[in-house]
């Protein structure tokens, strides 16, 4: 049977509008009451993947958030705002990456709690592919109710991050270098991603779609004026409507794919859209991010070759001297440590490097690029 998806146009961040589109979302799903009950700790769990703001459009918009902490106070739930970012993961970074992304403010707004709890549990993966057990961020463990709020971008790695990919901040902090580490393949690390959202179920999931991303994302790309919010009770569901609104094709999506061998809904004939239908606001012009590169190598050409045709087809990170400020936050936060700083400028080890795009994803400069193999120009 097709997962209901709800679409609903909303032009700016304006407050009331928000308001109004969410709230057409939940009663097309339901009524928020379906997801939440009175009483129940409600964990909000946003896009925070580093600190910008609001209008840089690379986090969930604060006036998204107030209205879903809106509606699940009306619930009678208890909401609880938080995420666990790329890098450190502390109360100082928490504080600093809460207040410039307008979501301490969202919180005075509305009397939500804002989540600075940083210790984390393992629960079990029992329908995991790759992931028999999960560390997640204890208050997301602990809570009666999750709702994914993602933000609609272009990811270098991923292609597209909506709802999905948003699950993997449950991870705490440096856990997700990890996580990288481990599964540097892509079909595994989209796998691993859709362990984790099987493992958490959250109960709701909403994707920020009024201004989203193009280009270079997650974190450096174009802000979009896409105009929309998508709603589902499944995040698989929810990125497929989100997607096919940027014209993203589903195919190249990697957790799209492989939502796909394993029945979870993959494509337009999976879902029920409810509200606006997807060719009504779909974007036209929709700038993809530079492919990562290829995975048809293995098994195809011998073992010896394939480290170097890896190297000449994969997409690389390749940094910008002038933008560069010798942070230090690519190397610091590089999973397979490739990347070193030398006299304040990085330099990386295409041997090493496993095209995560970390580096490109939490460099606060936009000092990274992701260039395509020349084969692929």
């Amino acid at each position: 049977m097709p997962v209901p998806v709800a679409i609903e146009k909303c032009s700016d961040y304006d407050k009331n509008k928000v308001e109004e589109a969410l709230n057409e979302c939940l009663n097309a799903l339901g009524g928020i009451g379906e997801y939440v009950r009175p009483g129940q700790r409600v964990f909000i769990k946003i896009n925070l993947l580093m600190r910008k703001r609001p209008e840089e459009a690379v986090t969930t918009h604060p006036a998204v958030v107030e209205a879903v902490v809106g509606a699940v106070q009306r619930a009678g739930g208890i909401p609880v705002i938080g995420d666990s970012p790329g890098g450190m993961f502390n109360e100082r970074t928490l504080r600093s990456i809460y207040r410039t992304c307008g979501i301490e403010q969202a919180a005075k707004n509305t009397g939500a709690e804002l989540n600075y709890d940083v210790s984390e549990t393992e629960i079990p993966s029992s329908d995991g592919k790759i992931l028999k057990r999960l560390s997640i961020v204890r208050a997301i463990a602990d809570a009666d109710a999750i709702i994914d709020i993602g933000k609609l971008k272009t990811h270098g790695m991923a292609v597209f991050t909506g709802a999905v990919k948003n699950m993997f901040g449950v991870v705490p902090g440096m856990r997700k270098a990890e996580y990288h580490l481990k599964m540097p393949d892509l079909n595994d690390f989209a796998d691993m991603l859709i362990d984790i959202n099987m493992a958490v179920k959250p109960a709701l999931a909403i994707i920020d779609g009024i201004v989203g991303m193009d280009g270079n994302g997650p974190s450096a790309g174009r802000p979009r004026n896409i105009g929309v919010i998508v709603a589902s009770a499944s995040t698989f569901a929810a990125d497929v409507a989100a997607a096919s609104i940027a014209g993203i094709p589903l195919d190249v999506i990697p957790t799209v794919r492989q939502a796909k061998k394993r029945g979870l809904p993959a494509t337009l004939d999976d879902i029920k859209v409810l509200g606006i239908p997807v060719n009504d606001v779909k974007v036209k012009d929709f700038e993809m991010p530079p492919r990562r590169g290829v995975s048809f190598l293995d098994g195809k050409v011998p073992r010896f070759m394939v480290g170097f045709l890896r190297n000449v087809t994969m997409a690389r990170p390749v940094f910008d001297h002038d933008a560069c400020k010798g942070c230090g936050d690519c190397a610091d936060n590089c999973p397979p440590r490739a990347i070193k700083m030398v006299d304040k400028r990085p330099r990386v080890d295409l041997n090493i490097c496993i095209r995560c795009f970390c580096c490109q994803e939490l460099c606060p400069y936009k000092a990274v690029d992701i260039k395509k193999s020349w084969i692929f120009r």
